[in-house]
């Protein structure tokens, strides 16, 4: 579609809520929402709005695909025993990721607490009942990780009562590893932080017997990260289920070694006398997580990344359009791996900065979020879009950019 004619096109379309059809597997699906009863969000006056952001929790993550929905009412209706469950499921995505074992856990946070308590007390029903008071018993106490790896999200290990402890170098890796050693940790998404890559990691740990454990929390796509760092040699992988696997965001999965995965088992309810209790995941998230999974990997992966780049394209050009703004693409290498939209403007010609433009798109209707502003910059993505939604930014982020002119 040449400028002129897309300009035109958007120019028609209605500030939001227009009906536009599409196919969502063999389902007839609307942008304005079928009425299925209550509209709960407008009786609590919570707001809604267009993620042009990402999977963020703060934004409840992803939208659940129709058969995930289908997965989780059709499993409301009758009661099953929830070891029995992940038994089964836990079989069916191992095969799927190409992992001895799995388990589906509350979320990648949980899967990394449970994951290196079953490496603490193995299938030792007395020490679990111990953690997270290590001191005084024979169980090992300590986790090595980067010091370019440590986020906020390692405090998951510390609910075990362990210590984290930093390097930066393989010599200082090698002169740390100890007799009280439980665990070394690498987190996918910061990997060019540090010093020490993955193969690396995997080899020093194999070396001195220590069992590793890897965080790619959002680092699907690419879908082969599902079974990348298996192959790989890594004991443990963590995932969320809710970000791109599209499954409840509460949900998470925890993969690797059998023997560990059952250990970690030993902490998860519906047993009682352990540190995951409150880590519950019930009957419908388990399967709704495992249609998700399924339905992930089996998608046209191709087709998904060219959806989203015409989205793209078509917001920067109508970006593009208003004298002064300039765009660019960019894939992040490791986590969020989509096409991702970098708007930039002279503020001698476009005088709004970043963050008052972001504010005008969140207040406008439809609400809209994206992935960031700076001063004069906007980030966006399209992967949450519904299709269709990309002509709604388009068309607001134009309107905002021509009233700063």
């Amino acid at each position: 579609m040449r400028r002129r004619e897309l300009l035109k096109y958007l120019s028609m379309l209605p500030a939001g809520g227009f009906i536009t059809p599409y196919v969502d597997g063999n389902r007839l699906l609307w942008l304005d929402k079928e009425r299925r009863g209550r509209e709960l969000f407008k009786e609590l006056g919570v707001r809604t709005f267009i993620n042009a952001a990402g999977t963020y929790t703060a934004m409840t993550g992803s939208l659940m695909r129709p058969e995930v929905l289908e997965a989780i009412n059709y499993s409301a209706t009758d009661f099953c025993m929830l070891d029995e469950l992940q038994d089964k499921v836990g079989e069916k995505i191992a095969s799927l990721v190409h992992a001895e074992s799995a388990v589906v856990t509350a979320g990648c946070f949980s899967a990394m607490t449970l994951g290196l308590a079953g490496i603490l007390t193995g299938l030792d029903e007395e020490k679990a009942i111990q953690l997270p008071h290590l001191m005084g018993t024979d169980m090992k106490s300590e986790v090595i990780c980067q010091k370019g790896h440590e986020i906020v999200y390692t405090h998951a290990l510390k609910n075990t009562g362990c210590k984290i402890v930093m390097v930066e170098t393989r010599e200082e890796l090698e002169q740390t590893i100890n007799e009280r050693t439980a665990l070394m940790f690498f987190l996918n998404v910061q990997a060019d932080k540090g010093s020490i890559m993955h193969e690396e990691w995997v080899s020093i740990a194999k070396k001195h017997g220590v069992p590793t454990m890897i965080d790619i929390a959002a680092d699907v796509p690419p879908v082969s990260n599902l079974w990348k760092f298996h192959e790989m040699g890594f004991d443990l992988v963590c995932v969320s289920g809710g970000k791109a696997i599209r499954g409840p965001q509460s949900a998470g999965l925890l993969m690797g070694k059998k023997n560990f995965i059952q250990a970690a088992r030993l902490h998860m309810p519906p047993r009682g006398f352990n540190i995951g209790r409150g880590m519950k995941v019930n009957k419908e998230e388990i399967l709704g997580m495992y249609v998700a999974l399924e339905k992930f990997i089996n998608l046209d992966h191709q087709q998904e990344w060219n959806l989203q780049q015409a989205q793209i394209d078509l917001i920067a050009t109508a970006a593009q359009a208003v004298e002064g703004v300039t765009t660019e693409v960019k894939v992040p290498p490791l986590g969020n791996v989509t096409p991702t939209l970098y708007i930039h403007w002279n503020a001698e010609k476009v005088k709004i900065s970043g963050k008052e433009l972001q504010q005008r798109l969140r207040n406008g209707t439809p609400s809209i979020e994206v992935g960031g502003a700076e001063d004069t910059s906007l980030i966006l993505t399209a992967w949450m879009l519904k299709p269709g939604q990309e002509k709604v930014v388009a068309k607001r982020l134009r309107e905002e950019l021509s009233t700063a002119v």
